[in-house]
């Protein structure tokens, strides 16, 4: 069987499911593309620590992580088991790389989560775990993370980075959905496209000093860090490919990437 690959989305705000956009339209369709997973191990940016900790929690609630939006979106649940059996595993992987990781029995899944599988995997029939940030720490680190993680890969885990692309919320200023995206927005959209689709993962391991607008578009690094771990995942003669490129409210880029070494 061949390795599922590494995949990064850009998990967009929390009412992405109750709106019609391309981004949703891609997301609702991932599933289908992708081989079906034993097991989904998601490292989101709404789950920051210290060190590495992981969820292993039977019945997982749905963290509802968020205030000010419909009260639909407060009732949707996304009722997926997790697998202790993977949490195990994952812990193990990391612990021989020197990762201090702790497993933490009653973590439910963040929206960075539910929100692009509940679209994805809709029955919510595939266990999944979910994997902690360490938003202090760089790239480097990430990478190192998901380097750490790559073998699962080979034991049929869809390894899921859930960030974005572009993530300035104070320059969003209530912009429309579909509003267009400014200058500083796209070009470093453009500028990640380039770099993942022709596999320059120096150049983005580096993101902060050659990227344009690197810090406009991520003042703040947590929902860029995943894309990271996916690209560790991804082996060492990792190929990048462009699954999804589109922008939601101007300042959030939508782009989804592929990272495979096959």
């Amino acid at each position: 069987m061949p390795a599922m690959p590494a995949i990064f989305v850009s998990h967009g705000a929390p009412t992405l499911p109750l709106h019609s956009s391309p981004a949703r339209d891609f997301l609702a369709q991932l599933g289908q593309f992708l081989p079906t997973p034993k097991a989904i191990l998601c490292i989101s940016a709404h789950w920051e620590t210290e060190e590495p900790q992981i969820s292993t929690a039977s019945s997982q609630k749905t963290i509802h992580d968020f205030y000010g939006f419909p009260e639909e979106l407060y009732r949707w649940q996304y009722p997926v088991a997790g697998d202790a059996e993977l949490s195990d595993r994952v812990k193990s992987l990391l612990n021989e790389k020197e990762y201090k990781a702790e497993i933490k029995g009653n973590r439910g899944l963040d929206h960075g989560v539910w929100v692009p599988l509940a679209l994805a995997y809709p029955d919510a029939n595939i266990p999944t775990i979910q994997l902690s940030l360490q938003s202090q720490q760089d790239p480097h680190y990430h990478f190192n993370l998901g380097r750490a993680l790559a073998p699962l890969r080979e034991e049929n885990i869809l390894i899921l980075a859930s960030g974005s692309a572009t993530h300035n919320l104070r320059e969003w200023a209530g912009n429309a959905i579909d509003a267009e995206p400014p200058d500083w927005v796209k070009q470093f959209s453009n500028w990640l496209n380039d770099a993942v689709a022709n596999n320059q993962w120096e150049e983005l391991l580096n993101y902060r000093d050659r990227a344009p607008h690197a810090l406009h578009n991520h003042p703040t690094a947590e929902h860029f860090l995943p894309i990271f771990v996916a690209m560790g995942a991804s082996g060492e003669k990792a190929k990048g490919k462009i699954l999804h490129s589109s922008f939601t409210y101007g300042v959030l880029s939508m782009a989804a990437f592929s990272m495979n070494d096959r």
